[in-house]
C-alpha cells in the first residue's frame, strides 16, 4: 500500500511539473497514454544492496526522509540492523536509528560524484552523538557541503505534529561552494550564508568533531565529580533531622556540613551532612546519636549484594567515594534546564560539601568560574554537551576537557576575576530569591543580567579584541582554536 501510494504521488508531481512546464512554454508534453511507472522497491534499506537497485554511474544525487526513530525506542529488528549496518562499532548505542542513513550512504558514495541529503533529528548535530557518528564518516573523506540548521517541520498528516529537524548536505569531495541555512525564527524562512567549510555540528568552522578525553586540553584544574555517599542517607540529614540531632548532641555541630546535590543547589533547598572525615575515635564514641547513624550506614552496606559497596562497610563514617576539594572550588550541576541563557554554577570553599551529581572543579580562582559562566562557554555547552530529555547534561570528558581556554594577559585575567566576583555579588543581592528563579529568562533581574554581559565582554576580548557578533562567531573561533590545541 505505500508503494502505491508513492506512485500516485510521483505521477502527481509529474502533472504539476508538466502545468509548470506549460506556464513556461505555452503547452503541455504529451505523456498519454502513461507507459513508464516510479521504480520504487518495496524493502529494508538497511539490508539491501543500493548498487543493485540504483547503480552509482546512473546517479548524480541521494536524497531521503528516513526513520527518526530514538534509541531508546528502538525495536529488536532495528538494533539488528543498526548491528549490521555499523559492522559492530563500538559507541553505536547511544546513536538514533536514522544514523544508519547516513553511514550507509557515506559508504555508498565514497569514491564517487554523488551528492547525499537526508532530512533528520537535530540530535545527529549536538552533543555526544556527533562524535561515534560523524568521526568516521570524515574519515571516509566525507565533506558536508549544505546544512539546514533546526527548523520545524509540520507534517500535513490527520493530528499532525511538528518536529525540529535538520537537513544535511555530504560528498565524498570538498564542494567548492558551501551553504548554511540559519533559522531566526523556527518557523520562519531561512537566511542562507556562505560558509567556507561546515563541521558536523551544523556551524562555520573545521570539520572536526568532539570526544571523550580524558584529561583538559588546556592548562585548567581537572574536573570531578563530587563525593558519592552510597550510605542508605544515614549520613544525611534534612533541616529538622539536624535539628534534633544538636538538640540532644550538641557537640556534634562541628561535624555537620551544608550538603549541595544539583537539585539543592539550583532550587535553594537546604541539607546537611555527617563530615566525619578527620575525626577521632574517642571523639566519635562520645557521640552515641551519631554512632547510631554509622552503625547503620555499616549494616546497609554489609546488606548490599555488590562486592564493591560491602568493602565500604569497613569504613562507615564515610561517604563511599570522596572527592572533596581542601580549597574553593567551582560547582557544576550535571543537569540543567535548556530555558535559561546561562547555566547557574556556584563558587565555594571547602565548607559545603557537594554530591556527586554535581561536577568540581577544585582548585579553582574567580577566574576559572567567570570563563565557565560566560557565553562563550554557554555556547560550547549548548553544542557539545549532551542531552537528557531535553535538558543539558554537562560532561568533563566531553566539554570540559575539550574546552579551548583563552589565554588572557594579566590586565584581561584580573578584569574577568572582577567582572565573575559581580556576578556572585550580584545573586547575593538577592538572597530570598534562588538560583532557579534568578536564572529564569522571564524574571532575571536586570542587575544580575548586567553583571553577566560585563562577564561576557571581558572573557570575549581575551580571546579577541574585536567583539563577536553572535554565538556563531563565538562557536567558529573556538572550533579554530580547539583545532590548533589537539593538532588537528
Amino acid at each position: 500500500w505505500p508503494v502505491r501510494i508513492a506512485e500516485v504521488a510521483m505521477w502527481l508531481t509529474q502533472h504539476q511539473m508538466n502545468r509548470e512546464f506549460a506556464r513556461q512554454f505555452g503547452r503541455e508534453p504529451d505523456l498519454l497514454p502513461l507507459r513508464t511507472s516510479a521504480h520504487i522497491v518495496h524493502g529494508n534499506a538497511l539490508r539491501l544492496d543500493w548498487d543493485e537497485i540504483a547503480p552509482k554511474a546512473q546517479l548524480d544525487y541521494l536524497i531521503g526522509n528516513p526513520p527518526f526513530r530514538g534509541k531508546q525506542f528502538r525495536t529488536a529488528e532495528q538494533n539488528a540492523d543498526m548491528a549490521a549496518v555499523f559492522q559492530g562499532r563500538s559507541g553505536i548505542g547511544i546513536l538514533d536509528f536514522v544514523t544508519c542513513w547516513f553511514q550507509k550512504a557515506a559508504e555508498f558514495i565514497r569514491g564517487t560524484r554523488i551528492e547525499a541529503a537526508f532530512v533528520s533529528t537535530n540530535s545527529i548535530a549536538i552533543g555526544e552523538q556527533v562524535g561515534p557518528l560523524w568521526h568516521p564518516i570524515l574519515g571516509m573523506g566525507i565533506h558536508l557541503s549544505f546544512a539546514h540548521r533546526t527548523f520545524a517541520w509540520d507534517s500535513e498528516a490527520r493530528g499532525k505534529a511538528a518536529v525540529h529537524v535538520i537537513i544535511i548536505g555530504f560528498a565524498p569531495f570538498d564542494p567548492p561552494r558551501k551553504r548554511l541555512f540559519y533559522y531566526p525564527d523556527i518557523k520562519g524562512e531561512p537566511e542562507p550564508r556562505e560558509a567556507s567549510a561546515i563541521n558536523p555540528y551544523l556551524v562555520e568552522g573545521p570539520e572536526v568533531t568532539v570526544l571523550n578525553r580524558g584529561r583538559a586540553i588546556h592548562q585548567a584544574p581537572p574536573m570531578v565529580f563530587g563525593s558519592m555517599p552510597n550510605d542508605g542517607g544515614h549520613l544525611l540529614l534534612t533541616p529538622e533531622e539536624r535539628t534534633e540531632l544538636l538538640e540532644k548532641e550538641p557537640a556534634a555541630e562541628p561535624w555537620i556540613r551544608p550538603l549541595l546535590g544539583a537539585r539543592e543547589f539550583l532550587n535553594g533547598i537546604e541539607r546537611w551532612c555527617l563530615w566525619l572525615e578527620v575525626i577521632e575515635p574517642n571523639e566519635l564514641r562520645a557521640l552515641p546519636e551519631v554512632m547510631k547513624r554509622v552503625q547503620a550506614v555499616k549494616a546497609y552496606r554489609l546488606a548490599s549484594k555488590r562486592a564493591a559497596t560491602k568493602k565500604l562497610a569497613d569504613r562507615p563514617t564515610l561517604f563511599g567515594e570522596i572527592r572533596h576539594p581542601k580549597g574553593d572550588y567551582v560547582l557544576v550541576p550535571s543537569v540543567s534546564s535548556e530555558r535559561r541563557e546561562y547555566v547557574p554554577m556556584g563558587f565555594f570553599d571547602s565548607a559545603t560539601i557537594s554530591t556527586n551529581l554535581n561536577l568540581l572543579v577544585p582548585d579553582a580562582t574567580p577566574y576559572h568560574f567567570g570563563v565557565l559562566e560566560s557565553r562563550m562557554h554557554m555556547a560550547w555547552m549548548r553544542l557539545v554537551a549532551g542531552r537528557l530529555e531535553s535538558r543539558y547534561r554537562y560532561s568533563a570528558k566531553l566539554v570540559y576537557n575539550n574546552f579551548p581556554w583563552p589565554d588572557p594577559d594579566d590586565t584581561r585575567h584580573q578584569r574577568i576575576e572582577q567582572a565573575a566576583l559581580a556576578v556572585l555579588d550580584a545573586r547575593a543581592s538577592h538572597p530570598d530569591s534562588t538560583l532557579a528563579d534568578l536564572y529564569d529568562p522571564l524574571v532575571m533581574p536586570q542587575d544580575l543580567r548586567k553583571a553577566h554581559h560585563k562577564l561576557d565582554a571581558a572573557v570575549d576580548k581575551a580571546y579577541r579584541p574585536k567583539a563577536f557578533k553572535d554565538d556563531e562567531e563565538r562557536l567558529k573561533l573556538l572550533f579554530e582554536r580547539y583545532t590548533a590545541l589537539v593538532g588537528l
